[in-house]
Order: C-alpha cells, then structure tokens, then sequence
C-alpha cells in the first residue's frame, strides 16, 4: 500500500445555487479525510468564486428536483417562479440544518482546498477579478492536467 497522499480533481462548471453545493461539499469532505484536493472553476462555474454569493436555484432542464407539488415546466419558466423556488430551497435547507454555500467554501479554504480560476474563461467574459474571493489561483486547463492526471478521483460538475 502506498503512503502518498490521495487526490480528488473537481471540474466546476455550473454557477447556480444547486449546481455550487456538490464542489464544495466533496472537496470539503475530501480535505477532512486527508485527500489533497482542486477544484478547477470553469465558464459558469466561475460564479462560486465571488465575493458575495447571489445564486439562483435551476429548475428549468432539471426534471429530477423534488418539488413539494408536480409542476410543469411552463410554469417554471413563468417570471418570478427561479426566484420563489430559491427562496424555498434555501428556506428547506436551513430547515435542515445544511450549511450555507459561502460557509462551505469558507470550509474548503480553511482545508487548504486549492481553487483554480480558467484564465481562458476569466478573459473570455472579461471578469472582474476584484470580485473573486482572496486565495483563488489564475491557470489554463494545462495546469490543471498536470493535478488530475495524478488524481485518484476526478470529478466533471
């Protein structure tokens, strides 16, 4: 059995207030059992990177989100129905004693997690920089290769 310590590659894609909980959960989770972990933030995704989190629940194009009724999906795409069902998830969550997104990652900075923005990605959308959080690391998909190709989990989000 080898002594070296295991990774876990995460590619983040998505910038919704569902689609940023899975990144921060695992490699929180991940750092605490003694793994080295990435998170590689990409188009979207970049989103969970800023200062102060404003996301939106994406009921649209998820058919598998539990709702506490059926609802089809041109009532979903009624206005003001994204925001009533991110207040309702987050109500839910609180509920249940989930931490919040900022804490979670708060959590993985903590653990050492590194976070990784595409440079490509930040330069295509002409992000403002200034708006990240303190810590986040500017890098091509071609560093993050070279931690994923070592990987022991590599996970697409």
């Amino acid at each position: 059995m080898s002594d070296e310590q295991k990774k876990m590659a995460i590619i983040a894609t998505k910038g919704s207030l569902d689609w940023g909980y899975p990144p921060f959960i695992l490699a929180s989770t991940a750092a605490a059992l003694g793994y080295e972990c990435e998170i590689f933030f990409t188009f979207y995704g970049l989103k969970l990177l800023e200062k102060k989190l404003d996301l939106q629940v994406t009921s649209l194009g998820n058919p598998g989100m539990p709702m506490p009724m059926p609802m089809p999906v041109l009532v979903q795409a009624l206005p003001g129905m994204q925001k009533m069902m991110t207040v309702m998830m987050k109500k839910k969550m609180k509920a249940k004693g989930v931490s919040d997104l900022e804490d979670l990652r708060d959590l993985c900075q903590e653990a050492e997690v590194r976070m990784i923005a595409c440079q490509m990605t930040v330069d295509l959308f002409e992000m403002d920089t200034s708006h990240f959080i303190d810590g986040v690391e500017y890098a091509g998909a071609a560093a993050f290769f070279e931690f994923a190709g070592d990987s022991d989990i590599c996970l697409f989000m």
